[in-house]
């Protein structure tokens, strides 16, 4: 072999070495390249401790500060032929019983309504969105047929899932409600979130809120073309504000049976944390998020209470702070856990539901809430009631000394 032939051998040995030891660090790096994501990602996926998984894989903190009762141990307990009436607000069970108690009010309405509303917004939903069943959100099915269960609801609505990035959950429809569940919803809340707006809106089907909220949202519609007519729509908006305020309180009823569904008060809180602030409840402080609603309640002077019935008027919903604060007095009032323990009327005893008791329930309840309420124009008229009743009670008095007198001295003429 030539020199030059060796030199030759002897360069591409080394190439050849040098290569080989050039991929080996290559493969080394790729090795260890792949440990360190691994490990990452492991360490990115362990939720902190009372994390909870979101639909999307994110996990949701819980909130800082506060204490919140945690779900029964063993297990969500069901029951059996349970009542709307065992959640509902007094008011909106009021108006309930009074509008089932006219003969023939719901066939008038669903004859009236039914073409217009369930027919068309079904096959819309049906045309646009996904159906959940065991074939499509399988998981979320599962939990749905739960709740549905927990509620003791044989015949299940059904439930379509709709891409829209709003944070939104409805039921409607007549004779055959359907819920619809935004893919914006499932995207901000973990699975107990989810769970517990379920069963919100299992509470709208059990109560039969579907029937009335479809007249309502189908009058505002029209409201909104008389709207455009001078003095034409008077008596529709009276009627349109008349079913919102009804419609806010039926809210306050599902938020209820939200809690009865999830049994977890924690899970319901957050959905109402997050529908305020998103998806960061770990950044979130539960007793300051109720004092914002006790503040909103409270500050101010006669002018803000003013504000905050203007806020509402045209409202379907009560604000989110406000409805956190409600569950949270709901829970301290022992009546969720009277029902949790079994104790709770029957819908088999529905239709002997006396009205004069529901509206003397609701007057009741209205009563409180105005005796207790630390809004300042709702303290002004109570103070005015008051003296109205002392200043009466004082003539009232002194009627009844003149009165006396003048009879005393008849008496002595006499």
């Amino acid at each position: 072999m030539s020199d030059m032939a060796a030199e030759k051998t002897t360069s591409a040995s080394a190439k050849k070495t040098a290569t080989k030891k050039t991929a080996a660090k290559t493969t080394a790096a790729k090795k260890t390249a792949a440990t360190k994501k691994t490990a990452a990602t492991k360490k990115t996926a362990a939720p902190a401790a009372g994390a909870k998984k979101s639909g999307s894989g994110r996990t949701t903190p819980p909130p800082s500060g506060g204490r919140i009762p945690p779900p029964p141990p063993g297990g969500r307990v069901s029951f059996p032929g349970i009542s709307s009436r065992a959640y509902e607000h007094p008011s909106d069970r009021a108006a309930l019983v009074a509008l089932r108690s006219v003969p023939g009010f719901d066939v008038l309405l669903k004859s009236s309504f039914g073409f217009f509303s369930e027919r068309r917004l079904r096959m819309m939903s049906l045309a646009s969105s996904v159906r959940v069943d065991d074939r499509q959100f399988a998981a979320l099915n599962d939990i749905y047929l739960d709740a549905a269960r927990i509620l003791d609801i044989a015949k299940v609505p059904e439930l379509y899932i709709s891409q829209d990035p709003r944070v939104n959950a409805w039921t409607l429809g007549l004779d055959n409600p359907f819920i619809v569940v935004t893919t914006g919803m499932l995207d901000l809340l973990d699975d107990d979130e989810v769970r517990a707006v379920l069963g919100h809106e299992l509470g709208h089907v059990l109560s039969g809120h579907a029937l009335y909220s479809s007249v309502l949202f189908t009058l505002m519609r029209i409201g909104g073309v008389s709207s455009v007519i001078p003095l034409g729509g008077l008596g529709l908006r009276a009627v349109v504000t008349a079913l919102k305020e009804w419609y806010r309180k039926a809210e306050l009823s599902c938020d209820r049976a939200s809690l009865l569904v999830s049994q977890d008060p924690g899970a319901v809180t957050r959905v109402h944390m997050k529908m305020a602030g998103g998806a960061r409840v770990g950044d979130m402080n539960l007793p300051a998020f109720l004092a914002q609603a006790e503040e909103y309640e409270s500050t101010g002077d006669a002018r803000e209470g003013v504000i905050r019935i203007l806020n509402v008027l045209d409202a379907t919903h009560p604000f989110a702070v406000v409805r956190a604060l409600e569950i949270k007095r709901w829970v301290e009032s022992g009546d969720y856990g009277r029902v949790l323990a079994g104790s709770y009327p029957s819908r088999s005893d529905d239709p002997r539901a006396s009205f004069v008791d529901e509206v003397k329930a609701a007057a009741a309840s209205y009563k409180q809430s105005f005796d207790q309420s630390p809004d300042p124009l709702t303290k002004f008229l109570r103070d005015v009631g008051a003296n109205t009743a002392n200043l009466g009670g004082w003539i009232a008095e002194q009627v009844r000394k003149v009165t006396q007198n003048q009879n005393q001295n008849q008496d002595s003429e006499d």
